[in-house]
């Protein structure tokens, strides 16, 4: 608790020395700059006692516990005063991590004895959490002459999770139609197996699907459904090394790929499987063991909301063994990672090589738009260094294509997509899997 001078005290003192600047010219004025002075004096001790003995403030916050990212969080501030006058205050709070603040600072006019409720925002521009601090409260003494600024104590944290709209949205869509087809994901392409049951054609159906003798009874297309096999096990194994740093659209190519790993989990698990997730850099970092059930996206979600990549140099091959000796039962594991380089490169076929022994391993990798571009240009090169820079950037395609190669001849599958294209990707990928029983 503060007492700051104010713009009209200061003016208050301009008087006495300017009446001392005229005495110089003509004297007789300084007596008068004197009691002007002292008059100033006793109004200010006066005006600063008043506003010390006032009540203080009282301050209560409501937060929400959960936010999720890049969507606006509405905070609540409560301010009550018991004081005999209508005061005008100014609010601001803490807030420890950098986030896009709406509102604050906020002025507003309290009653006597009166209680408001004031609103303000934040838009958290990463995962993880938000510390929420102490309340600041300025407002006038009586006569003007201070500010009287409060501290309120207070502790809030706000958890930003990864935005999981697109699990809602798929949730409505299943509520709708029960089928995972509903996605309008493509169909895989061969495979058998175990028939369920028959329902009428859609658009997207292969004809070899078709029951033509249920088809003649009724006068329709009818086709065949097949049951996909439930309770197998899949595991994310997320890269949080240097190069999953990169940005693409406003989001890290970590959260591009944590985004599409909860839809994939919240998809899993609703079909029967168990579904576990591991975050590693130069170490295992995060590790959630395979369940089964309803809560499975949000348990996920809890271990890895806080996870972010970091400029360090993944341990993958250590990442992979701490992988496989937790695995007792053969798994899909969906690794995200990102190479550029031929140590990258090799790291990378002697982990998959080694973990494909006892598991189906998806190696989802990213794009990079800007190579591609670089490799196709639309138009003549104008210069000798942009025809060297199309050159490099076709040769790194080449060698990130035999690198794919290579990974296939292992026994991997792989998803090379640009990131905007990753989740129906992986989704597709997942139901391919399932119904031609690799797994």
């Amino acid at each position: 608790m503060s007492l700051i001078p104010r713009r009209r005290l200061a003016l208050l003192l301009l008087v006495p020395a300017g009446l001392a600047l005229i005495d110089v010219l003509e004297p007789g004025t300084l007596r008068l700059a004197l009691a002007f002075d002292l008059v100033v004096a006793l109004a200010a001790l006066v005006d600063g006692w008043m506003t010390l003995r006032e009540p203080p403030l009282r301050a209560r916050r409501e937060a929400p516990s959960v936010v999720a990212l890049a969507h606006p969080a509405l905070i609540r501030v409560e301010v009550e005063s018991r004081a005999e006058r209508t005061l005008e205050i100014e609010l601001t709070d803490d807030v420890d991590v950098p986030v896009e603040v709406e509102g604050l600072p906020v002025a507003f006019k309290l009653p006597k004895r009166g209680v408001a409720t004031l609103e303000w925002r934040f838009i958290a521009k990463r995962r993880g959490r938000v510390h929420l601090g102490d309340h600041h409260l300025r407002f006038a003494s009586p006569l003007g002459l201070w500010s009287r600024q409060i501290c309120v104590k207070a502790q809030d944290e706000v958890r930003v999770l990864p935005d999981i709209n697109a699990v809602s949205a798929f949730e409505l869509m299943a509520r709708r139609d029960r089928d995972l087809a509903s996605l309008r994901v493509a169909r895989p392409r061969g495979g058998q197996s175990e028939f369920e049951s028959l329902r009428e054609y859609r658009p997207d159906d292969e004809f070899r699907h078709i029951d033509w003798r249920a088809t003649a009874r009724r006068g329709s297309l009818v086709v065949r459904e097949h049951k996909i096999e439930e309770n197998q096990q899949i595991v994310f194994a997320l890269d949080a090394g240097r190069l999953m740093t990169a940005t693409v659209d406003g989001l890290s190519f970590y959260d591009h790929a944590l985004n599409s790993a909860l839809l994939l989990s919240h998809v899993a698990a609703r079909g029967g499987d168990r579904v576990g997730a591991l975050s590693f850099a130069e170490r295992p970092m995060v590790w959630c063991p395979p369940r089964a059930g309803k809560s499975t996206t949000r348990r996920i979600v809890d271990a890895l909301f806080d996870q972010h990549p970091r400029l360090v140099e993944p341990e993958l091959i250590s990442a992979l063994r701490h992988l496989s000796t937790r695995l007792r039962k053969r798994s899909l594991v969906v690794l995200y990672t990102q190479v550029v380089d031929d140590h990258s490169a090799e790291t990378l076929l002697k982990g998959v090589a080694t973990l494909n022994r006892h598991h189906l391993v998806l190696c989802v990798l990213f794009q990079d738009e800007e190579v591609r571009r670089l490799a196709w240009p639309t138009r003549r090169a104008p210069s000798d260094l942009t025809l060297l820079h199309h050159a490099a950037a076709a040769e790194q395609l080449l060698w990130r294509g035999q690198l794919l190669r290579r990974l296939q001849a292992d026994g991997a599958q792989i998803i090379d997509v640009s990131p905007g294209q990753l989740t129906p990707a992986l989704l597709s990928r997942y139901l391919e899997i399932k119904t031609r029983h690799l797994l």
